[in-house]
């Protein structure tokens, strides 16, 4: 005591300490995923602001790596700076994510060029902020782990892990309010609150867990690192299109890309098992809870990537134009059109946590997913037209099940793993999340464009020749890949202006140019090709839900307190009540 009265700075074993460890963790937390997602609606505005289209083919890696650089560094590496967390200290390395995030927000909102260089510099500074998020995911739930006491635990972690979803949901709304003042106001808003975090939580926190004491396994931190960089690299590039084909899953390098990356990580996992201090202890995976209960965090983190991207395409390529909404301004009434998504999520994800510590994960995890699953169903049966306040009901049922998923899940990885390796633990749970948001990218824009591929170019072809345009210059059209006009629709551009623009036949006297670039034509048009890629998309989507529920269910649910392990084989609180302690 009197050394903190000295000192002014609370000590690890104040009663308040804890709150503050849970407040400025997801303080970060809130941060890094309100980033992951906060270009996805300014892309447009930040792509006008460089002076770049990202719809031209030489612009279109740039397109990709903007969305992607941030969530790859982030997979890529939170591992490893678990790992480092339990070696050197995991305040240590929160503190020093918050400080080389807060630096890249500064950099990203100077960007001092346009064109190709401004491109890059936003590219390499986003892949570094990722390095910073990195560091804040991997030992945010550790550090919160070591404040809280088990019985509080699901509470604890329910509220950060609310933080950390729902920032992908808020950084929507976000970015489509700043980018439409300034494409810089973008990064602008993380400078202040990443500055302030960042004084916090150099000041506030305290190591309070447990160190591993050992040397970094460069083997395995290598090959885990260039493995899951190329196997997320070829599944993102997997959606453009290849030779004639409409994706690129024919291509020798998309599929020589997914098995290197594949076989890397196999020989990571043969690696870790090899070596004396290993970056994370594979043999963890073996603990029902863990391993089960990551891969339920993973499918749900695909299925909940998918929905977000396919719910802005179908409100930005559809419903708002159809409502009189120009296609500029669609990215900013999508966020605003989502929100009850948002609002389930907020509402249940602490309540889930709270009543897990007192009646058990399993069912929440599980239930909290079959809701998800239903919803993804029950989207199928609305029309593509649909009436919102229907599809609002949806969308927040949604969001109340990820709420009712989040929290129990993440309490039940990381109570199953010993205090020493809590860093590690955390760093992998992050890296599933993570690669899960990445994989969404991939996995759901490849099926969509499937779907799509089937009866769009017909359409499109008869489409554009009833409006007067010539059958050579429709049917060039027509045989674009789909990705185009999808890309075009994600970011709010009128995808039939942009498909025409280098054709010359807008100019064309014959040609009803007003009518094929109003409101109305491609959202008609694309609606019936796009249910049919809807439905791939969903059904995949439920699928993975229905696995992330059974794999909630029947894994057991295992309490670790100072390397003291102890199992709740029902589901319920009676074992750890048994102990005396919960």
């Amino acid at each position: 005591m009197t050394a903190e009265v000295t000192t002014g700075r609370m000590s690890s074993d104040h009663p308040g300490y804890k709150w503050v460890a849970l407040t400025n963790t997801t303080l970060g937390m809130l941060l890094v995923t309100v980033n992951s997602s906060i270009v996805i609606i300014s892309l447009p505005a930040i792509f006008r602001g460089i002076g770049l289209n990202p719809l031209e083919p030489a612009n279109v890696s740039y397109l990709l790596w903007l969305l992607m650089g941030f969530l790859l560094a982030s997979a890529v590496l939170v591992v490893t700076f678990g790992r480092l967390g339990d070696m050197y200290g995991r305040v240590k390395i929160y503190n020093l994510g918050f400080v080389v995030f807060s630096v890249c927000a500064v950099m990203l909102s100077i960007d001092p060029f346009v064109g190709d260089l401004g491109a890059i510099w936003l590219i390499a500074f986003r892949v570094i902020q990722g390095v910073g998020g990195a560091m804040l995911m991997a030992t945010s739930a550790a550090i919160v782990t070591d404040a809280f006491p088990s019985r509080q635990r699901g509470m604890a972690l329910g509220i950060n892990m609310v933080a950390a979803v729902a920032g992908s949901f808020i950084g929507l709304i976000v970015g489509g309010l700043l980018s439409e003042w300034h494409w810089r106001a973008v990064f602008w808003v993380s400078v202040p609150l990443g500055i302030a975090g960042t004084l916090w939580s150099i000041r506030s926190l305290r190591e309070v867990g447990s160190r591993n004491a050992g040397k970094l396994d460069w083997p395995g931190t290598i090959l885990f690192g260039i493995g899951l960089t190329v196997l997320l690299t070829a599944i993102t590039y997997g959606i453009q299109p290849y030779g004639d084909k409409a994706t690129g899953w024919t291509s020798p390098w998309i599929l020589g890309g997914v098995a290197a990356g594949v076989l890397l990580l196999v020989a990571f996992c043969v690696v870790e098992t090899k070596v004396a201090d290993p970056i994370f202890d594979v043999k963890l995976f073996k603990v029902p809870a863990f391993g089960l209960g990551n891969l339920a965090g993973l499918m749900n983190a695909i299925g909940r990537g998918g929905l977000q991207f396919m719910l802005i395409i179908w409100l930005q390529g559809i419903w708002l134009p159809l409502r009189g909404y120009d296609f500029e301004s669609t990215p900013l009434w999508s966020a605003i059109f989502l929100l009850p998504l948002t609002v389930g999520f907020l509402v249940s994800g602490p309540v889930a946590g709270w009543l897990s510590d007192r009646y058990g994960a399993r069912w929440f995890s599980a239930g909290g997913s079959l809701i998800v699953a239903a919803t993804f169903i029950a989207l199928l049966l609305i029309p593509v037209d649909f009436d919102y306040w229907l599809f609002a009901l949806l969308i927040f049922l949604n969001g109340v099940g990820s709420g009712l998923f989040a929290s129990p899940n993440t309490a039940v990885i990381m109570s199953s793993v010993p205090a020493r390796q809590r860093g590690a633990a955390s760093g992998v749970r992050a890296t599933f999340m993570n690669s899960g948001n990445a994989l969404s990218i991939g996995v759901f824009f490849s099926l969509m464009v499937v779907g799509l591929a089937q009866h769009l170019p017909s359409a499109l072809r008869d489409g554009l020749m009833t409006h007067g345009v010539s059958a050579a210059a429709a049917g060039q059209t027509a045989d674009l890949p789909p990705v185009g006009s999808l890309f075009a629709a994600f970011l709010g551009y009128n995808p039939i202006e942009e498909l025409l623009a280098d054709s010359g036949e807008l100019s064309r006297p014959a040609v009803d140019a007003d009518t094929l670039t109003g409101q109305s034509f491609f959202p008609h048009l694309i609606s019936e090709p796009f249910h049919d890629g809807l439905v791939v998309v969903f059904v995949a989507a439920a699928v993975m839900m229905v696995i992330a529920a059974v794999a909630s269910a029947v894994a057991p649910v295992t309490y670790v307190d100072d390397d003291l392990a102890r199992t709740d084989d029902d589901g319920s609180v009676a074992a750890a009540q048994l102990t005396g302690k919960r």
